[in-house]
């Protein structure tokens, strides 16, 4: 396996990573409204748990609102329990047509949480990356053993490697560094 599709897949892994962080980051409730924010709340649907975004259409309207009107009226109950026993912390009002979800402003202790909560992602994110990284350095050196290519070659791809973890990285500190100033903004 020459040097270029090991730095590949790292490449992949570690994009994968940096996507599961900002799906992370998305689900915390910030001061606006999201769609996000509950597409991931779970329906029970004729007996299966079944996501929010499969069995409606969810918009925001207003910047503090979400609106989730269910393709399926007979659903309205089973959304609304759901969207109860979430940890939204927010109680949804039914029309009998749509649910309508009015987020109210955050407390500055609930914000500096918030923070909090978002560096901690932040940082697993930071540690899977050095872990793949680690995986990559080791199958590097296991191939320049089977003599596949030169000491030099191994030095160049994991400077490249390290390049690669440094920009993923930076990546993931400015997504924090934008979730962190959206949650502080009033």
């Amino acid at each position: 396996m020459p040097i270029a599709d090991v730095l590949a897949k790292a490449r992949e892994h570690m994009s994968k990573t940096v996507e599961h962080f900002q799906h992370q980051l998305a689900r915390l409730r910030t001061g606006r409204a999201s769609p996000a924010l509950v597409e991931h709340v779970r329906v029970e649907y004729y007996g299966v748990p079944t996501p929010l975004s499969q069995l409606s259409s969810i918009t925001v309207p207003e910047p503090r609102m979400l609106v989730i009107q269910p393709w399926d009226r007979s659903v309205l109950g089973a959304i609304e329990k759901a969207l109860l026993q979430s940890e939204l912390g927010v109680t949804p009002s039914n029309d009998g047509s749509v649910i309508r979800l009015v987020l109210p402003p955050l407390s500055e202790e609930r914000r500096r949480e918030l923070v909090k909560i978002c560096r901690k992602y932040a940082e697993e994110a930071r540690v899977a990356l050095r872990n793949i990284r680690r995986e990559y350095l080791e199958e590097l050196r296991r191939l320049e053993k089977e003599e596949r290519f030169s000491e030099d070659e191994r030095h160049r791809g994991e400077q490249e490697l390290q390049k690669i973890t440094d920009a993923f990285t930076e990546e993931i500190n400015q997504l924090l560094e934008r979730k962190e100033k959206e949650i502080l903004e009033e």
